[in-house]
Order: C-alpha cells, then sequence, then structure tokens
C-alpha cells in the first residue's frame, strides 16, 4: 500500500509542474538553502529567468499533497520522501531543477549529494540569508498580504533558526538584502559549464 501512496503522490506532484524544459546535456540539481522569509523563491524564480530550471517549491508542493498542511514530523517526512523521488525521475529525464526548501540539516541534504552522484549530474548548493531585523520585516509584510506559498513567520523563523547547520561542501552564499546579480551570473555560468 505505502509503495502504491508514493507512486501517486509522485505523480500528483509532477502533474502540478506544468511543461517541462528540454533536456540538458548535462543536468544540473540546485539545491538552496535557507531560513523562511530570505527569499529563497525569489532567488530560484530569477535563477529560472537565466536557465532552464523546473522549481520544486517545498511550499506549493506541500500544498499540492495536503490541502490543509499541519507541518507535522510525519507530513515532511512524506513530502520530501516524494520530492526526492520526484528529483530522481526528473533527473534521469535529464532535466534540471532547483529544490527551493529550507533544507538546513546537513543530514538531509547529505540524501541531495547521493543523488546527484549516483546519478553524475551537476550539484550546485546555495544558502540563502539576509538580516534577522529585515527578515522579520519581510515575513511581517507577508502576513498583511500573503503571496506565495509560505506559510512561515517570526515565530517560525526563530525556532528554526536553531536548527540551521553548516554546508560542509563548497556553496555560495547569497545575501537577499543586497544585490543579487553578480551571484545570479556566477550560478549561470557554473550550471551552464
Amino acid at each position: 500500500m505505502e509503495q502504491i501512496q508514493d507512486v501517486s503522490d509522485v505523480e500528483r506532484l509532477a502533474g502540478n509542474l506544468g511543461p517541462l524544459p528540454e533536456p540538458a546535456v548535462r543536468p544540473a540539481l540546485v539545491v538552496v538553502s535557507g531560513l523562511p522569509g530570505t527569499e529563497k523563491t525569489y532567488f530560484c524564480g530569477r535563477l529560472s529567468e537565466r536557465l532552464p530550471l523546473v522549481i520544486l517549491e517545498s511550499d506549493s508542493l506541500r500544498k499540492v499533497l495536503f490541502s490543509s498542511p499541519t507541518y507535522s514530523a510525519e507530513e515532511s517526512f512524506r513530502l520530501f520522501q516524494t520530492i526526492h523521488r520526484l528529483i530522481e525521475q526528473l533527473l534521469k529525464k535529464r532535466v534540471s531543477l532547483i529544490l527551493d526548501a529550507t533544507n538546513l540539516s546537513e543530514r538531509h541534504r547529505e540524501y541531495l549529494y547521493s543523488i546527484a552522484n549516483r546519478l553524475g549530474v551537476k550539484l550546485v548548493l546555495a544558502r540563502i540569508k539576509a538580516p534577522p531585523e529585515i527578515v522579520q520585516a519581510r515575513l511581517k509584510r507577508r502576513l498583511e498580504h500573503p503571496e506565495g506559498n509560505s506559510d512561515a513567520n517570526w515565530a517560525t523563523y526563530q525556532k528554526m533558526k536553531a536548527s540551521v547547520e553548516t554546508i560542509h561542501r563548497q556553496h555560495y552564499t547569497v545575501d537577499t538584502s543586497q544585490d543579487i546579480t553578480p551571484t545570479l551570473d556566477k550560478l549561470a555560468k557554473e550550471i551552464e559549464s
């Protein structure tokens, strides 16, 4: 029964992606990491304007699987297990993609590293950050004018901040309180090379 559930979950998420870009000669897996309010989704959108990448935004995919998300550990486990299967499916089709999720734990990122390694695809890591006072203002604005798929607020940010773990691999650090264009240029060049 669990295997049937997994397959239908992957199909549900895949069906929500829209048209896929042309297969890449050497596909890339871009893994974004950062706390709520650091503008990971904005960064992913800007990068996908430059390159044919599918964005797997965990907040929107969660709402595809769960109409009223609870953000429980069990729900998150099922969501990310499904996302990992979808990542593998897309990379096997040579579709480059970005995983837009907090990805705060190195243990959880290790699974993504192993997918890229096993499939022989380029792995690019980006840590997205912003000063706390700017994040707090962004999250307050988001509460007042809801847009996007994230339900995170300042309390969520503060709670999650304690679980941020260092990325032990080479990665880009992007401060979204500044001009992100130079980093986007470097990332795009690395992905295309």
